[in-house]
C-alpha cells in the first residue's frame, strides 16, 4: 500500500483501532450487511485512517470469529485474516450476505455514511417487506400456466438477431437469457415473448385517448391495445406521434419532420413506463394527450427509496423488473447507468415528474403555437345542424358544445376550459355570431348564450 494512502470510512468500511472494540465493530459489520449486503473492516486502523497496527496473538482470530458467530443473527461466515497496512500487522475481515434483516446483540442497526444507527420497529418492518418484496420480483416470478407452447418463438428469432445474439433452439435461448427458472417460463418470459401475454396478465395493455381540452371532461378518441411489451412501447410511440403536432425543416433538400415533442423523450419514457411499473398492480400503461400536455402514467411509485429530486439530479437507478431490464439494455432500449431522466431532460428541458397515488406520471408541454383560425381546421371537424359549407375550427366547435353544456359559462371559464386567451375567445364568439350560430340573450351580466341550430 502507499505509504500516503489513508483507508477512509464509509458505509461498506469500518476501521477500528484495536480488537477492544470488538462490539461496536460487530455491530457496525451488522449496519452494513442489512444496509449493502456486504462490507469490510479493519482492526489496527484508527478511525481517521491513521495506521496503527494490531497485536495478534495465537487465538485474536478465533476470538474474532466466535464473537461474530455469538453475537449475530442470522449467521454470517466472514473471512478473517491478518494482512500488512504500511508496514503494520492489521486484521480484516470481509464479510456478505443477503439473509436481512440481520442483529447484533438482538438488535438491528442500518448504515447511514459512516455511522451505525438503531433500526426503529417501521424501519425494521421495511426492511423486512423490501427483503420479501426482492424475493418475490414479479418478472423473476413463475408463470404457472404457462409452456413452451406458449411463446412465439419467432419474436425470440428476432430478438436474437438485433441482440447479436446466437440462436440455437428457442428453450436454449430462453435459458441463456435467464427467462427459464426450474425448466419453468417467468412471468418476463411470457410478458416480452408470449404469442398473447394478455390471456396470463390482463394488464400487459394500454390505453390511449385524445382529449379536446386540458381536462378529461371531452374524449376525441380512445383506443386500447393488448399484446407483449415490445409491441405495446411501439404502439405508444405512434400513437402520440399520430396526435401531436408535427413540424418540418429543411436539410439540403430533404424534408426533416420534427415533431413538436422530442421522439427520443417519447420513446425514453415510454421504455420506463413498461420497464419500471409495478405489474402487481392491475392497470394498464396509460397515455394521456390534451390540448397542452401529454401525460404517460404508469403503476408503480420510484423503486428503492428512490426521490424525484434523486431521479432528476443523479444519474441513479433501481429497478423494479430486473429481467426485463436487462432484456431491454440487450437492444440498447435503456442503459444500465440509470441515464433515462437526464436523456429525457436532454431533450425535453421543462419535462415534469412526479407520484400521485400509486401512480408515476410524466409530462409533457405542447409546444405548437396557435396558428391563425382561418388556418386551423376542426380535426374532428362537423358541420353544426345543417348549415352548409360552414366547417368551424375546433376552438369554434368547443365553445358550442361548452356553452350547450352551460348557457350561462364566462368568457374566463371558457378560456380556462380550452387553455386560450381571453381574447381569442372573444373573438371566436365574435365569428360564431357572425355565422348566425351563437346570440346572446339578456345583458351582458345575467344574460345567457343560445346556440342556434339550422
Amino acid at each position: 500500500m502507499d505509504p500516503d494512502f489513508k483507508l477512509k470510512e464509509s458505509e461498506t468500511l469500518e476501521l477500528k483501532k484495536s480488537t477492544a472494540q470488538l462490539k461496536p465493530a460487530i455491530i457496525s459489520i451488522v449496519a452494513m450487511l442489512n444496509k449493502h449486503q456486504e462490507g469490510k473492516l479493519y482492526f489496527g486502523v484508527k478511525d481517521d485512517g491513521t495506521v496503527v497496527g494490531q497485536e495478534v496473538g495465537n487465538d485474536t482470530l478465533r476470538t474474532i470469529s466466535q464473537a461474530i458467530s455469538a453475537h449475530i443473527e442470522p449467521r454470517i461466515y466472514p473471512a478473517i485474516k491478518q494482512v500488512t497496512l504500511q508496514g503494520k500487522l492489521c486484521i480484516e475481515v470481509e464479510f456478505q450476505g443477503n439473509n436481512i434483516p440481520y442483529f447484533a446483540y438482538g438488535r438491528a442497526y442500518i448504515r447511514t455514511s459512516d455511522e451505525d444507527k438503531p433500526l426503529s420497529v417501521r424501519e425494521l418492518e421495511n426492511l423486512i417487506l423490501r427483503k420479501n418484496k426482492e424475493q418475490l420480483k414479479w418478472d423473476r416470478s413463475i408463470c404457472k400456466e404457462a409452456s413452451l407452447e406458449d411463446i412465439d418463438e419467432q419474436k425470440i428469432r428476432f430478438f436474437a438477431k438485433e441482440a447479436g445474439r446466437e440462436y440455437s433452439s428457442l428453450e436454449n435461448t430462453l435459458k441463456k437469457l435467464k427467462l427459464i427458472d426450474a425448466g419453468k417460463l417467468t412471468n418476463a418470459a411470457v410478458i416480452l415473448f408470449g404469442k398473447k401475454p394478455e390471456d396470463f396478465f390482463p394488464n400487459a395493455r394500454l390505453r390511449c385517448a385524445v382529449f379536446a381540452t386540458n381536462d378529461t371532461s371531452y374524449i376525441i378518441d380512445m383506443q386500447d391495445y393488448t399484446g407483449d411489451l415490445f409491441y405495446l412501447i411501439g404502439e405508444a410511440e405512434r400513437y402520440i406521434l399520430k396526435n401531436i403536432h408535427i413540424g418540418m425543416r429543411l436539410e439540403g433538400l430533404k424534408r426533416i419532420d420534427v415533431p413538436e415533442i422530442s421522439k427520443e423523450a417519447i420513446r425514453e419514457a415510454v421504455i420506463n413506463a413498461f420497464c419500471h411499473r409495478d405489474y402487481y398492480e392491475y392497470d394498464s400503461v396509460n397515455v394521456a394527450i390534451f390540448k397542452n400536455r401529454v401525460e404517460i402514467r404508469n403503476k408503480g411509485l420510484l423503486y428503492g427509496g428512490l426521490t424525484i429530486e434523486q431521479i432528476m439530479t443523479e444519474m441513479v437507478s433501481e429497478r423494479r423488473n430486473e429481467l426485463i431490464a436487462e432484456i431491454f439494455h440487450e437492444i440498447h432500449w435503456i442503459e444500465k447507468w440509470g441515464r433515462g431522466i437526464s436523456l429525457i431532460l436532454s431533450t425535453e428541458p421543462e419535462a415534469d415528474f412526479k407520484e400521485v397515488g400509486n401512480q408515476f406520471i410524466v409530462t409533457f408541454k405542447r409546444k405548437y403555437f396557435e396558428e391563425s383560425e382561418e388556418k386551423v381546421r376542426e380535426k374532428v371537424g362537423e358541420k353544426v345542424g345543417e348549415k352548409v359549407g360552414e366547417t368551424l375550427t375546433q376552438n369554434q366547435e368547443m365553445i358550442l358544445s361548452l356553452i350547450r353544456e352551460n348557457k350561462r359559462i364566462s368568457a374566463r371559464e371558457l378560456s380556462d376550459k380550452l387553455g386560450i386567451s381571453a381574447r381569442k375567445v372573444e373573438e371566436n364568439i365574435s365569428k360564431l355570431k357572425k355565422k348566425g350560430l351563437l346570440k346572446r340573450m339578456g345583458p351582458a351580466k345575467g344574460g345567457h348564450w343560445e346556440v342556434l341550430e339550422k
